[in-house]
């Protein structure tokens, strides 16, 4: 959803959301005057410092091994040109779009801030590009993380000196054409150019953003999902009594005992039980608290870390205009990136894992009253049965992508990249692995949907009720075997669009 239809970017201050807003909803971007102060005050110091004839790592040297090697100034612009030329060394399908307007944003942003030297005629192509709608297509494998994304990072810049390929209007153009469609005219980069535009975190960083607010979305679902499932299974709802879960202060956990309190009020359903003589349920529907609230504690730390990153300056060497000096450092590695997408990784293959559980035991709770598989007559019908098998097959893949890529290390650059982060593989897998977790809650929202009909009609708590009329509208009940997948889709964006939470939360205090 789009919510302003403009950022104007400083090179200090951007939001998760606000990335989201362009890279997704289509905001405008813009550069601060001060911030364009900044960049103008750095590139006359790269520029002073050429003309003096000053050996620089990147504008008067090669790159990597090759430091040693000084480049004759006339050569300025052919080093700059070589570069992106022989980074953009990727393959694979390409990155999703908003992926790369993902990127782009961040490498604006980080350009902004004005530690890395280019002209301001080459900020503002990126801009342009951003607003008039040219993607990059950019190989998705190829990043080792280690000078940040130099890869992808390159096939972004090969659009600005248009080469490559680029996206315009739905349709895979080559760069030139891209940009004349788009009114816009390629560049030639000038000393420290091409170095500033292909060193940094940006395409993990991006990717990271976007899955942080995915995943904070599909936590609120699986709190609206887990609290159908518990209702119409008659499981107890007295696990999420305040006392308890003030006696392990988890903040998550305390935030998804308030929210499943507040969706089932209400329900006649949890107080048809009441009396039922049952002591425990399954962990699965007990340890909600516990479980969603230790992702949503992953989850909260992950932001906290892109969040810096997000506003971070990765480039190298870094320029401080106010003494001329170029300071080479090692802010390009993607370590803290790599890190915390793995933590998430492992977090949400978990929320899924105890998802398809609770599906499980929704398709075999005879002993609950209700049919096997959720079939309206069982033996001549299926009902859900394969929808488990899909939620069991989405987590087992999960479990093999949520290896951590941060551990695999592999030398690069003849040794000069001698540990490097895979930042942007874990950023990748994490993209992956929320897909799945999309996928099995919608599985374990059509058997959450179908087992509610058997308690009717017993009326839903305000949340879950809301919740179920919202899916209802969309989802028919089973009157005999149909095929499930047209099903889950509907459901996939049901959480895609938030538009479960939002009819959850319109009706009672949940979740957050």
């Amino acid at each position: 959803m789009l919510l302003t239809s403009q950022v104007e970017l400083d090179g200090k201050h951007v939001e998760l959301e606000e990335i989201e807003e362009i890279a997704v909803g289509g905001a405008r971007v813009a550069v601060s005057a001060e911030a364009r102060e900044r960049v103008a005050a750095a590139r006359e110091s790269v520029e002073r410092q050429f003309n003096l004839g000053s050996i620089i790592y990147g504008v008067t040297t090669g790159f990597g091994r090759m430091a040693n090697v000084v480049i004759d100034a006339a050569d300025t612009t052919t080093l700059q040109r070589n570069l992106v030329r022989s980074h953009a060394a990727g393959t694979g399908p390409p990155l999703a779009e908003a992926m790369v307007r993902a990127a782009g944003v961040l490498r604006v942003s980080s350009l902004a801030a004005g530690h890395s030297g280019i002209r301001l005629e080459t900020l503002d192509l990126l801009v342009d590009i951003l607003n008039e709608g040219v993607t990059p297509v950019v190989p998705a494998q190829g990043s080792v993380g280690a000078s940040g994304d130099l890869a992808p990072l390159a096939h972004m810049t090969q659009t600005l000196i248009g080469e490559g390929e680029a996206w315009y209007r739905g349709e895979r153009l080559p760069s030139t054409e891209a940009l004349r469609r788009a009114g816009l005219r390629p560049i030639q980069l000038q000393a420290k150019e091409g170095l500033s535009l292909i060193n940094g975190t940006e395409v993990m960083t991006g990717i990271a953003a976007l899955s942080v607010l995915r995943a904070r979305r599909l936590l609120a679902a699986a709190d609206v999902i887990g609290a159908l499932s518990l209702e119409a299974f008659l499981a107890t709802d007295k696990v999420f009594d305040e006392r308890i879960n003030a006696l392990r202060p988890h903040p998550g956990q305390a935030r998804v005992a308030d929210n499943l309190r507040a969706l089932l009020a209400g329900s006649e359903i949890m107080t048809s039980h009441r009396e039922c003589g049952r002591v425990q349920d399954p962990y699965s529907f007990r340890c909600i608290p516990v479980v969603h609230g230790a992702v949503r504690d992953a989850a909260e730390h992950v932001e906290r870390v892109v969040r810096i990153e997000a506003n971070s300056v990765t480039d190298n060497p870094l320029i401080f205009a106010e003494g001329d000096e170029f300071l080479t450092g090692g802010n390009f590695h993607g370590q803290p990136v790599a890190l915390v997408c793995d933590f998430l990784k492992t977090a949400m293959a978990e929320l899924a894992s105890m998802s398809e559980r609770r599906l499980y035991l929704l398709l075999n709770g005879e002993e609950r009253g209700l049919p096997l598989f959720l079939a309206q007559n069982p033996g001549l019908e299926s009902g859900l049965m394969l929808v488990q098998y899909t939620a069991a097959a989405l987590v087992s893949e999960s479990k093999g992508l949520a290896f951590p890529s941060s551990v695999d290390s592999i030398p690069t650059s003849a040794g000069q990249e001698d540990h490097v982060s895979m930042g942007t593989t874990s950023a990748r897998t994490l993209d992956a692995i929320l897909d799945n977790v999309e996928g099995v809650l919608a599985c374990e929202l059509l058997g959450a949907l179908a087992a509610t009909d058997f308690r009717r009609p017993l009326r839903s708590g305000a949340g879950t009720g809301a919740a179920y009329e919202r899916a209802r509208g969309e989802i028919a009940p089973l009157s005999g075997d149909r095929a499930p997948a047209p099903d889950i889709a509907v459901g996939r964006q049901l959480l895609r669009t938030n538009a479960l939470v939002e009819s959850a939360r319109s009706a009672c205090d949940a979740p957050q």
